[in-house]
């Protein structure tokens, strides 16, 4: 068969080397996976098997990384098949393809190939949450002031903030880890879309390929990405996150606010200011990252809208781009967990700066309300004519203000002295008397800091149980080969 040179050119050849740099070991591993099945259900001879394990094992996956498509077939499983008939003899090679199809095997190592994806991207998560926690734990009574609607708001500490980052993360974990568990069943014996007549073992060789098991309906089991848009999706959700507390961090850190100092080793100078301290790594990690939800977004809309069957859609154009997202994704989260670790905060400086602009005049209206049983509305209008009266005269006492503002809306003078309200005005106060679930009073942020410790613990421990057991399976497939 002789292709058109644009087709070569412009899709085979593209096809053949993205095959050689993401699914080769994967198409390895599924071929010795179906021929112990297909020897150990009595489909093809021991004798057969063994000459075919053989030729298998002289495939040299150096020599094929290296091998340049010239269009004599159509595919790297074309080629390695050539490999196979050549070594094991036509008649004997030809039996391995018994019961199954391109489009089984092309299903298979796609979900081989993502699981990994899954497990990286889950992984460097994880480095972040570390990250996190370990600022959080030094961070528990750093004081500083978070903004709403990009306006100073209320105090609260590092840790309460960066605690809401790791909460975001842990939620991202169990969507990667369903992700995970729908992505870990293996197509192989789907065949082309309607199974075979043959008496395979599908269980035997998903065991064998470290799935959980096998999918079910065969058409679906070609047909559906569902398994893929739930990890893209989740990776979008996880990279939407990332990229809001970027962008955070990038802002803390100008001169205006001050509030982290990344090390110097994410930070480059410029060519003409001498100045300039630029956070260039973690502006990379914005950018990387948004290039990953780009392409995320991309892979929902090339398989959208297509036919529910076997497409190349879904194919051989489509998976470098997944591959490539995975890999931006984790690319970002990796740069930003080593930014982390040399995170800065001047504890003295910021919380010197978390009163001002009335960030703490909530408590005033809580104050009012606690002590003296009015309404909270009543309470936020008088703290409001507070702010008001002091700002029309700084030197008046704060004691007399408050007096007249509750007189005017209440109807009654309430009374606290100077030392009073210095001490409800304070961000300290204000941060030490919100100790409700999720709060960010230091006894509440311990509590959540170590239900968020054991939660890492859980999933460092669910990671490195799959990756154990995809090492476990690959070390049990050798020696299942090894006895043919």
């Amino acid at each position: 068969m002789r292709f058109a040179p644009e087709y070569v050119t412009h899709v085979l050849t593209e096809n053949f080397e993205d095959a050689k740099r993401l699914f080769l070991g994967p198409l390895l591993a599924q071929n010795y996976a179906h021929l112990v099945m297909l020897a150990e259900e009595g489909i093809i001879s021991a004798a057969d098997a063994h000459r075919v394990r053989v030729a298998l094992d002289a495939v040299s996956r150096l020599d094929l990384r290296s091998v340049v498509y010239d269009g004599g077939c159509e595919d790297l499983f074309f080629y390695i098949e050539q490999l196979i008939i050549a070594d094991a003899g036509e008649d004997a090679a030809g039996r391995l393809h018994t019961a199954r199809s391109r489009n089984d095997i092309a299903m298979t190592v796609y979900r081989m190939r993502q699981r990994e994806c899954i497990l990286g991207l889950f992984a460097a998560t994880l480095d972040m949450r570390q990250a996190l926690l370990d600022l959080i734990g030094r961070h528990r009574n750093t004081i500083f002031v978070v903004h709403t609607h990009t306006q100073r708001a209320q105090p609260t500490t590092v840790a309460h903030y960066l605690l809401a980052v790791v909460e975001q993360l842990e939620r991202d974990a169990i969507r990667l880890k369903g992700a995970y568990e729908r992505t870990n069943r293996s197509p192989l014996g789907a065949c082309a879309i309607t199974g075979t007549g043959f008496p395979i073992d599908r269980h035997l060789t998903a065991a064998l390929l470290g799935f959980d098991g096998p999918t079910v309906n065969t058409y679906g089991s070609i047909a559906t990405v569902d398994y893929l848009l739930e990890s893209v999706s989740a990776s979008m959700v996880l990279l939407t996150g990332v990229g809001r507390f970027v962008q955070d961090l990038l802002l803390w850190s100008t001169a205006e606010f001050d509030y982290v100092r990344i090390g110097d080793g994410f930070v480059q100078s410029s060519s003409i200011m001498p100045q300039k301290r630029n956070p260039v790594a973690v502006e990379h990690a914005r950018a990387i990252g948004s290039k990953a939800l780009g392409q995320a977004q991309a892979v929902v809309m090339a398989v959208h809208n297509t036919p529910f069957g076997d497409i190349v859609d879904t194919e051989d154009d489509l998976q470098p781009l997944v591959y490539s997202m995975f890999r931006d994704a984790m690319r970002t989260v990796t740069l930003i967990a080593a930014a982390l670790r040399t995170a800065e905060f001047d504890g003295a400086k910021l919380e010197a700066r978390a009163g001002g602009g009335w960030s703490t005049l909530t408590e005033v209206a809580d104050r009012l309300v606690r002590d003296h049983g009015v309404p909270f509305k009543t309470a936020h209008g008088i703290a409001a004519r507070l702010m008001a009266g002091r700002e029309r005269d700084p030197q008046a006492p704060l004691s007399q203000l408050v007096a007249d503002a509750s007189l005017a809306v209440h109807g009654a003078a309430l009374s606290y002295t100077e030392a009073e309200l210095a001490e409800i005005l304070s961000p300290r106060n204000f941060v030490q008397v919100r100790r409700t679930l999720g709060g960010p009073a230091p006894e509440e942020t311990a509590r959540a800091a170590a239900a968020s410790r054991k939660e890492f613990d859980s999933d460092e421990a669910w990671l490195n149980g799959r990756t154990g057991a995809l090492a476990e399976a690959e070390k049990r497939l050798k020696a299942r080969c090894a006895s043919l």
